[in-house]
């Protein structure tokens, strides 16, 4: 199993619509096969930042659900609400 977290910090006038199309994304990613878990985390002290927990079952499965039309359409949409650029960390599930 592969888990990435995804960091995004929003422009503030943009967090509601982010939330917003973010969910619409998870919803739909949860339907592939290859993904387990999509968790959409909000910093409590700072809500303009978020972590996206996902967890995958193969090695493939990222590069699969970046071929979707959903996650194209969120990454487009989400584009112009990034303070900053996203980051990602990749984790190996140990338990």
């Amino acid at each position: 199993m592969l888990i990435v977290h995804v960091h995004a910090h929003i422009k503030p006038e943009c967090v509601e619509a982010f939330k917003q199309t973010t969910i619409v994304n998870a919803r739909e990613s949860l339907k592939e096969p290859g993904i387990a878990r999509f968790d959409i985390l909000q910093q409590q002290d700072d809500p303009t930042r978020f972590v996206l927990v996902e967890a995958y079952r193969t090695a493939e499965a990222p590069a699969a659900h970046k071929q979707t039309k959903h996650y194209q359409v969120w990454r487009d949409a989400v584009a112009p609400m990034m303070a900053e650029p996203r980051a990602s960390v990749k984790f190996t599930n140990v338990s």
